[in-house]
């Protein structure tokens, strides 16, 4: 069966460090692939809140996850501190892409890469925004990968 590729990008010019919790744990024993995505849904407010966001006002919008890639690389343990790093690019008419490398510095395995789509969305008219020049100038300013 073919794999999912997702390639680093060159840069993320944001970071995030966050622990694993017993909590994350499956029953391998590791980080869950379900908290994964959670550790990177942190990550991303965190994005937001750097550049005096949320998910619920992104330069005036709202935003909805339209799709997540996830391929993991390692595995990752209770006790863990793991760095999610972050960029923003590939800026549609009303969507961007989030890109997110998981690493553990403490002996720098990778752990996994992440994206996601995200879409500006209004939430009374259940119905796509366009993205905002400030939020597209985010993508925009990495090289709009």
């Amino acid at each position: 069966m073919p794999r999912l590729r997702l390639l680093p990008l060159a840069t993320y010019p944001f970071a995030h460090a966050i622990t694993v919790r017993t909590t994350d744990l499956n029953y391998g024993g590791h980080l869950g692939n379900d908290r994964l995505l959670t550790l990177v849904h942190e990550a991303r407010v965190a994005f937001l809140a750097a550049h005096g966001w949320s998910e619920r006002d992104c330069a005036g919008v709202a935003l909805i996850m339209a799709d997540a890639a996830i391929v993991y690389q390692g595995e990752a343990f209770a006790g863990d501190l793991l760095r999610i790093e972050m960029a923003a690019g590939e800026p549609a008419r009303t969507g961007f892409r989030l890109f997110a490398r998981v690493t553990r510095p403490a002996d720098g395995a990778e752990i996994a890469l992440v994206e996601t789509g995200m879409v500006c969305f209004d939430y009374a008219a259940r119905r796509p925004l366009p993205l905002p020049g400030a939020a597209l100038a985010i993508c925009v300013a990495r090289g709009g990968d």
